[in-house]
């Protein structure tokens, strides 16, 4: 029965694949869907270091229920998932994922302006892109957005530069054993699918975690200019996402509201707030 599953889940996983498209873009191959039909177009960034299987996996945020009867765009960041990418951290700064969405949607050319949704690095994404191009967006949704605007010392992003380092002093294999076994975020002891096993090849993970670790969100003063409808949602415990960057995403945002979930059930909430906010 367990050889079934597996055969059956690699064929699924053999047709997701067939039924990407790529765009090769600065040094990376990116996979993207665009399905669906009808107005206004929504869209999904997903964070460090999953991909759109992983976040299906974690049963968490149903992405694919945001868009009855709209298009719908996803893909996977650079060296994340079916995306490709090179060993350089330079890469992996929060400046360049931007970069490729906005590359990404020169490329499918909607037409007309997203909704669009981003969790983690998929929020600075979100924040990054509307701030270049504003036009291209008509609604955001900013998912746990990540650590930023730190003072040292105890910065919560050193865990990116610690945990690379134990990546190459143990081995990549060692490493994912011990991951396999960490203890979950407080909010998350209960829950047995919660599951952040990287889906980033051994080769470019380190690389991916310190050109994060390295990056911020955007300047306080340009993220003040946006004036797009916002919905901000951070759940409480973690910190690579605290709350108190979601507080001051909302303080500097004057069309945006803030919901902090305190369960699990409250975060599996998140998919039908943000469908009903992309429904207005």
């Amino acid at each position: 029965m367990g050889m079934i599953m597996l055969e059956l889940a690699h064929e699924d996983r053999e047709k997701l694949m067939a039924s990407d498209s790529y765009l090769a873009w600065e040094g990376a191959r990116i996979a993207y869907r665009l399905t669906g039909s009808g107005s206004p177009p929504v869209g999904y960034a997903h964070g460090v270091p999953l991909s759109r299987a992983a976040v299906r996996r974690l049963g968490l945020f149903d992405f694919d229920a945001l868009a009855p009867g709209r298009r719908l765009l996803t893909y996977d960041q650079r060296g994340h998932g079916h995306s490709t990418g090179r060993p350089v951290v330079e890469d992996y700064r929060f400046e360049n994922f931007a970069a490729d969405l906005l590359a990404l949607l020169d490329t499918v050319d909607l037409g007309e302006p997203m909704d669009l949704a981003g969790s983690s690095l998929g929020c600075d994404c979100a924040l990054r892109a509307a701030i270049a191009e504003p036009h291209r967006f008509r609604r955001l949704a900013l998912l746990i957005p990540p650590a930023s605007w730190e003072s040292r010392p105890g910065r919560a992003t050193q865990w990116y530069f610690d945990t690379a380092d134990d990546i190459e002093t143990l081995g990549p294999a060692v490493w994912r054993e011990k991951s396999v076994h960490a203890e979950p975020l407080p909010i998350f002891a209960d829950y047995p699918r919660f599951d952040l096993i990287p889906d980033v090849a051994d080769e470019l993970l380190p690389s991916v975690l310190r050109g994060v670790g390295m990056s911020e969100l955007p300047d306080p003063d340009a993220i003040a200019s946006l004036r797009h409808p916002t919905i901000i949602l951070a759940w409480d415990t973690d910190p690579l996402h605290p709350v108190s960057t979601a507080q001051r995403l909302h303080e500097l945002m004057p069309n945006s509201t803030l919901h902090v979930a305190k369960s699990v059930e409250d975060i599996k909430s998140w998919t039908g707030r943000v469908a009903e906010f992309f429904a207005d």
